[in-house]
């Protein structure tokens, strides 16, 4: 482990347990829809009661066609006939963030349509649903051998993979998208209809919705109704359209019923979803880089970061209300990393990784001399990288996490109508439409708050990287006497792109000379010397070993198949359609000496603390827990909140239905627990849970506090 070495980090031993403890693979797996039937008989084993083509089937009746991928990188789960879609409260943030204004602050307020024509179009937002999984390897790789090199095999498979989707496009009139899987020893093609007529039905208040904040995110107990709920529209032929006050909600043949029931620790689970990304068969190198590199400097820049953006969000509510989305995607990442870096490090993954190594290198002896290179060049290849990996990151968090520095590409695009010898109206007219492009970013964006960031990132990054920082840095660092308060003054004192007007006057009156000016703006200049120096430097070493590292990592894979040829290999996630299951089971968190599988209402009034935003319960869901008045949602008493199982789970699953043996949903899977967020990159069953909110929290919000009780005369329920 040569960087660790060189960075002074030692990785500590785990437990004898867990050090003694083989790679785990009991319920571990995220498994495409269509490959289940190898996986019936333990599904059954485990409690399963349905058949697996019940799950996924191509003819139109298999829950598949209840399940979209939400936005661009969620899940969504269709509850009713009339195309209901229930997901999670943070992955509608960003959009309900588009329709909230000081007047209608519904991140306050939350909002809960009392009638259909009450729900929000939501300009932008997408749900694709699957309706067929297949796999065309045989027609994708034909006639393209394993060892040819990426470049020269990649430019064939995309001949192939185009001409492949254009017949299945053709035969289904539906889009067709082709995958790779195994690091492209597979690839499968998936049949979608995407839907862009999307509306807003109900959504709870942060004090709800994100309870707990920053303090819970990523750990067990939660206590929050993470949920959200949107309809999908349909023309008359129920077929995707544009948004159209026309449209009709889309008609659901098939949608998950509504279990009342509940669950149990040992009941049967299953998670539906369309997760992120994982890299559960990479080298200890590349683990390596993960935990001594990559996460760390993350999370030491945003840790600065929010600690900016919250003063300013808890000072200004309109800086809140412009930073809220942008905030929780960073603390998100920021506070996972954190848990990430604990998992690997007390279930000691590096060596783990190494002695599975050790292993695979004794086989590969008995093989070809290319498999017993593989590990080797991996090796050699994150060795040579990782110094300048370790800079690229720097530069990505904590100058480009700047937002003025990161405006340099638009800057771009300014100076190219120069160049391209744009004059008088042709010159002005072209550079007011890229300014109103521009519409967008400053509508969300805070001077004063952007200016205190670059104060606290730029010497974060000169005393990290100072040997190897552009000079133009080292020379404005010292042209302002060494102070980042006073060069962040005059940086957006100056910058036309500190502020719309600014870039408004200067598009409006601009001429051919006035390109010196753009060139000249302090923020285009310390984009192009850190872009200049990633040029130089960086970038083309750090592309060519991402290039190479998945040549190999291809091969890798495949050999690994051979080596351990017992093994039920399931491939990395890649944000396509899969089912994780296992069982609801509890956790007894690091530093607690408290088992639970489960949260209530109790709990969560518990926590209340007025004088903490996150921690704030909303006086009405105190009034209905003092009152006891749960509907027919509650439990002999008391309300269910949250429950946690052993699904294995990554990013994108965020929303996805969690399922009961019979396939009904108890649940919206929301997070993972903090010591199990490793799971991406190694599965531990005795620490990974998934965690979800329950369903009968869901419809209690929504009937008791929301007063929207119509929207269930719409699903089906199952006692």
């Amino acid at each position: 482990m040569p960087f660790i070495k060189r960075c002074g980090k030692v990785l500590l031993l785990a437990t004898a347990i867990f050090s003694a403890m083989p790679f785990a693979r009991a319920k571990e797996g995220m498994w495409i829809p269509a490959t289940l039937k190898k996986q019936e008989n333990q599904m059954k084993a485990l409690g399963l009661e349905i058949p697996v083509d019940m799950i996924y089937n191509d003819k139109g009746t298999g829950l598949n066609n209840a399940v979209v991928l939400f936005g661009r990188g969620c899940t969504g789960e269709i509850i009713s006939s009339k195309g209901l879609i229930l997901t999670n409260h943070h992955c509608g943030y960003g959009t309900v963030q588009g329709l909230t204004s000081l007047e209608k602050d519904y991140f306050a307020t939350g909002f809960f349509a009392k009638s259909i024509q009450e729900e929000i179009p939501c300009p932008g937002l997408t749900v694709t649903f699957i309706r067929k999984i297949e796999n065309v390897t045989p027609r994708v790789l034909v006639g393209i051998p394993d060892v040819m090199n990426d470049k020269q095999r990649d430019s064939l498979i995309a001949l192939n993979i185009k001409a492949v989707e254009k017949d299945y496009t053709k035969a289904t009139g539906m889009d067709a998208t082709i995958k790779p899987y195994f690091e492209g020893n597979q690839y499968w093609i998936a049949i979608t209809e995407t839907f862009t007529d999307i509306r807003l039905t109900a959504f709870p208040p942060n004090g709800i919705g994100t309870f707990g904040g920053d303090d819970e995110n990523w750990v067990w107990p939660r206590h929050t109704g993470d949920f959200s709920v949107f309809r999908v529209y349909a023309n008359a032929d129920n077929k995707p359209a544009p948004y159209a006050a026309t449209n009709r909600p889309y008609n659901a043949t098939q949608f998950f019923a509504i279990s009342t029931v509940g669950y149990n620790e040992g009941t049967y689970s299953m998670v539906y979803g369309f997760p992120g990304t994982t890299m559960e068969y990479i080298s200890s190198h590349e683990l390596d880089q993960v935990y001594s590199i990559v996460d760390p400097i993350s999370v030491n820049a945003r840790t600065k970061k929010l600690d900016v953006w919250t003063e300013h969000m808890d000072a200004q509510r309109d800086v809140f209300l412009k930073y809220t989305s942008k905030r929780a995607g960073v603390a998100n990442g920021w506070k996972k990393w954190q848990g990430e870096m604990k998992g690997l490090e007390v279930n000691d993954a590096i060596g783990k990784k190494q002695a599975y190594e050790k292993g695979f290198m004794n086989w590969a002896k008995t093989q070809d001399a290319l498999t017993q290179s593989l590990l080797p060049q991996l090796e050699k290849e994150a060795d040579a990288v990782n110094d300048l990996l370790y800079h690229d990151i720097h530069i990505r968090e904590e100058l480009m996490g700047v937002e003025l520095i990161a405006q340099g590409p638009a800057m771009e695009k300014m100076l190219a109508c120069f160049r391209a010898g744009y004059r008088d109206k042709g010159l002005t007219d072209t550079l007011q439409k890229l300014a109103r492009s521009q519409d967008g970013y400053f509508k969300n964006y805070d001077m004063p708050t952007d200016r205190d960031l670059f104060a606290a990132m730029l010497p974060m990054y000169i005393k990290s990287c100072r040997k190897d920082a552009p000079a133009y840095y080292r020379r404005e660092h010292r042209h302002h006497l060494n102070s980042y308060k006073r060069w962040a003054r005059d940086v957006y004192n100056a910058s036309m792109m500190a502020s719309q007007e600014k870039l408004n006057a200067f598009v409006a009156a601009a001429s051919a000379a006035d390109s010196a000016t753009l060139k000249n703006d302090p923020a285009y200049k310390l984009y192009t010397a850190v872009a200049a120096v990633r040029k130089e430097k960086i970038a083309a070493k750090v592309d060519g070993y991402k290039a190479t590292k998945h040549y190999l990592n291809r091969l890798y894979i495949k050999a690994q198949m051979q080596y351990d040829s017992n093994r039920n290999f399931y491939p990395d996630a890649n944000l396509t359609l899969r089912v994780a299951y296992g069982e609801v089971k509890g956790l007894k968190p690091d530093g607690s000496d408290k088992y639970s599988y489960q949260t209530t209402l109790a709990d969560v009034v518990a926590l209340d603390n007025p004088n903490v935003t996150w921690f704030t319960v909303p006086e009405k869901l105190k009034q209905l827990y003092n009152a006891k008045d749960y509907g027919r949602w509650g439990v002999n008493g008391t309300m269910p909140v949250a429950f946690i199982a052993a699904n294995h789970t990554s990013g994108g699953n965020s929303g996805s239905p969690v399922l009961n043996a019979k396939g009904e949903l108890i649940g919206t899977n929301f997070d993972r627990a903090y010591e199990g967020t490793m799971s991406d990159y190694l599965f531990d069953p005795n620490r990974c849970r998934n965690i979800s909110v329950d369903i009968r929290y869901t419809l209690f919000i929504l009937d008791k506090f929301g007063g929207a009780g119509w929207l269930m005369d719409e699903m089906s329920f199952k006692n």
